[in-house]
């Protein structure tokens, strides 16, 4: 396949870019940037209660360099930046960071993915700094459930959070809810129904494999691979959900609501693990079929409305649909390491280089040495899984 090439016209000249290609000639437009590994949530399938690991402040990437590399990103092709966590609002001066990422004129969206603590009072600076549209971790809609899952901050504060952003016109807003048994899984109609009467866009996610590795339950591990595997072979036909050995890892699975260390580890992860199409069929049993529909953002999500909804309802399913062959990101972490893949451990430090002088010819060198060895797809199936990095590390 020819390298395509872009044409950015501006007054008075034009300026040919030649965009960042992978070895399977997927285009890399998409970086997902964060900004802190801090949260003030702890949530428990990403943090502990205590004792987070987190890196000293002088090994994160300081203002300037994060403007550097993100610009150079989008000189480079790199069109569409989300701005994530850790929770970026705790980051001090990122509103300042903003504005300087959201002048540069080749930049088509620039979003941030929140838990939404922090937006009654930032949602306004955050749309005036150039904020396109407003991503919101939400995982459910009790009190009682908020307290035990993210085990901080406040269910009422982050609806006033959701108000703002709405009324400060960052939209689509999203509602991201990562769909855990035990926890919130009868919660997902009353989630579907938000997007009734208002312009929401609200995201079941299936439970992130991020150390699922570790916890001893051999049998079900195997079973995740499994079912990973299945679904990546059934990638050919892209809505194959491998129903049978999804259906039979339902049964064993138990509600788990929670471990001493204050986070989930591996083996309670899978035992919460629900399939999308097991919260699909819950709201289609309550709701009525859903139609498709189409959200023009550049998330993976299968998207679907309830007839005549002002919103829509999608489905996040990395394991039982695999949809690594269309990916088209980047992540930069924190503390300034690229990597070219959420579910593998490979990545190289940006921030060491600039900070032996490094040009940016040096740093635009290395963003396409990490986009020719971005990998086809996750190995899941094979076992191969993150460990050097929690996701608030990763940046979520």
């Amino acid at each position: 396949m020819p390298i395509r090439y872009v044409n950015v016209v501006r007054i008075g000249c034009t300026k040919t870019i030649m965009p960042l290609i992978d070895s399977y000639n997927r285009i890399i437009h998409y970086l997902r940037v964060s900004v802190t590994d801090r949260c003030n949530f702890r949530c428990v399938y990403c943090m502990p209660e205590t004792g987070a690991p987190i890196a000293p402040r002088d090994e994160l990437l300081n203002d300037d360099e994060i403007v550097r590399v993100v610009r150079l990103a989008i000189s480079l092709g790199m069109s569409h930046i989300r701005i994530t966590g850790g929770e970026p609002l705790v980051r001090p001066g990122l509103v300042g960071i903003l504005k300087r990422i959201s002048c540069h004129p080749d930049l088509r969206e620039l979003s941030i993915t929140t838990n939404g603590y922090l937006l009654p009072a930032m949602a306004g600076d955050l749309a005036e700094a150039g904020v396109h549209r407003v991503n919101m971790s939400l995982d459910t809609l009790r009190q009682d459930r908020f307290a035990s899952i993210a085990r901080r901050g406040s269910l009422d504060q982050v609806l006033e959070g959701l108000e703002a952003a709405l009324q400060c016109g960052m939209a689509p807003v999203k509602l991201n809810c990562v769909v855990m048994r035990g926890y919130n899984e009868d919660e997902c109609v009353e989630f579907a129904r938000l997007t009734v009467d208002r312009p929401l866009h609200v995201r079941f996610i299936e439970l992130m494999p991020i150390s699922w590795s570790s916890g001893d339950e051999p049998d079900l591990l195997r079973g995740f691979y499994a079912l990973a595997g299945a679904a990546k072979e059934g990638a050919k036909q892209r809505d194959v959900y491998a129903e049978n050995e999804s259906k039979s890892f339902a049964k064993i699975q138990i509600p788990v609501l929670g471990h001493s260390n204050g986070m989930l580890d591996g083996g309670a992860m899978r035992r919460a693990f629900v399939p999308a199409a097991e919260t699909r069929s819950a709201i289609e049993a309550e709701l009525g079929p859903l139609e498709a529909a189409t959200v023009t953002t550049q998330g993976p999500a299968q998207t679907y409305r309830i007839p005549g909804a002002a919103g829509t309802v999608g489905f996040i399913s990395q394991i039982t649909r695999d949809f690594c062959r269309d990916c088209n990101r980047l992540r930069l972490t924190a503390d300034g390491s690229l990597r070219p893949c959420l579910m593998a451990d490979g990545e190289v430090s940006l921030r060491d280089l600039m900070r032996r002088g490094a040009s940016d010819g040096d740093l635009e060198e290395l963003f396409r040495l990490v986009v020719k060895h971005k990998p086809l797809e996750h190995r899941l199936e094979d076992g191969i899984t993150p460990i050097a990095r929690g996701m608030s590390q990763l940046g979520g």
